[in-house]
């Protein structure tokens, strides 16, 4: 996409680089990353980056014109939370990168979420790159390090004493995002709780800190409901559902309010047809088209070649939606002459008090397999992986 820093990049590159690279992260984080780290950054041009900016502003605008009722009816009723809020703190939307009929390379929408994603770890993705490769810095984000800091400070930290705000997430030491909760706790000074830890006094919540018994005020929130479903005799002292004391970072309704529910709704360009599956029309080809559940985290229960008899079969056919098959670009050079395809996550966050949100960071995720899903490549595929986008001029 940008030829010079590309051709820098792979002739720069060598397999010491990438262990000096990870080791770097290691030593950051205290933790090794146990997703696959891809070996480069996804370079893009500056007119990419406009397009990017121009679909997302356009589904920002179509989202917020949409009434509080048409956004209730995603939230299923038995995961209803109470005290909404007017909007999320956390909004994350994900491109493919593509290639249209006139042969131009542009994005496509493939999912979008109010949910927070690796916001600190790719903050310090970022400027590893730049440490292991000098020459990246030219084209990095323009956002200084502690500005970057203030923005998640005032969204996660609030007014609150980090002591009294927790990163939320189930058997945190498990998820395959720990070098996130790690890097968050040591950049806002707060610490990671596991759900079965907490206690409930009344409407207040608590956490043993220190061997001291700490009021929770504040919330980031990292647990997935469903999640929580698929755990066998879960025993908690506190259900999401119960009416407490707290403040959500962000609410757990805007999971599902801002989610793949939203698909069929939005009109761009850069956004792929989509139908509820109990309303997909008989002129559209069933082979055109990627079936998804509303209600999924990670890509699982996704189908790129759905059947009439697959979808015939599915009883709660207003909880699937079905997508417009985008094709991936394999434009992403490796130093074997091999290319690899991309998709490129924008990190949003949504202060209480703003009309629009703020875009802070992006994560790339590379892959030369049919889905951006590590699992699917052969084990000795390179340029794979987690990654991070760096906009230019070509």
């Amino acid at each position: 996409m940008i030829p010079k820093y590309r051709k820098q990049f792979n002739q720069e590159f060598s397999q010491e680089k990438y262990t000096q690279f990870k080791k770097i992260l290691k030593e950051k984080s205290d933790l090794e990353p146990v997703f696959r780290i891809s070996e480069s950054p996804i370079f893009l041009t500056k007119e990419f980056e406009s397009k990017l900016i121009d679909a997302s502003d356009s589904i920002i605008k179509q989202i917020k014109a949409l009434s509080a009722e048409t956004l209730q009816k995603a939230i299923p009723d038995n995961c209803r939370v109470p005290n909404d809020t007017n909007q999320p703190h956390f909004f994350t939307i994900d491109f493919g990168i593509c290639k249209n009929k006139n042969g131009e390379i542009e994005p496509q929408l493939i999912e979008l979420q109010a949910f927070p994603s690796l916001y600190a770890f790719q903050k310090v993705f970022e400027d590893t790159f730049c440490e292991v490769y000098p020459f990246i810095s030219e084209i990095r984000n323009k956002m200084p390090n502690e500005e970057f800091k203030n923005y998640l400070k005032d969204i996660i930290v609030g007014k609150e004493n980090p002591e009294n705000v927790i990163l939320l997430e189930i058997y945190p030491e498990k998820q395959k995002t720990a070098i996130d909760f790690k890097l968050t706790e040591r950049l806002l000074g707060i610490k990671t709780v596991c759900l079965t830890k907490i206690k409930k006094e009344g409407k207040k919540l608590f956490y043993e800190n220190n061997g001291k018994l700490t009021e929770i005020k504040r919330i980031y929130n990292r647990v997935i409901f469903d999640e929580l479903d698929r755990i066998p005799d879960l025993k908690t002292e506190f259900d999401f559902r119960e009416d407490v004391d707290v403040t959500w970072v962000t609410h757990p309704n805007w999971f599902f309010k801002i989610s793949k529910f939203l698909l069929p709704l939005l009109q761009h360009q850069f956004v792929p047809k989509s139908y509820f599956l109990h309303e997909f029309p008989k002129t559209e080809n069933l082979e055109d088209f990627v079936l998804k559940p509303l209600f999924s985290f990670a890509g699982s229960g996704v189908n790129l070649n759905p059947t009439k008899e697959i979808t015939d079969a599915i009883e709660d056919k207003e909880n699937y939606i079905l997508q417009r098959k985008v094709t991936y670009e394999p434009i992403f050079e490796d130093i074997n002459g091999e290319f690899s395809k991309a998709e490129i996550r924008l990190l949003y966050i949504w202060r209480e008090n703003d009309d629009y949100p703020i875009l802070l960071e992006n994560l790339g995720r590379m892959t030369k397999a049919a889905m951006v899903n590590v699992d699917f490549n052969k084990k000795d595929a390179i340029w794979i992986g987690s990654s991070n986008a760096f906009f230019g001029e070509e």
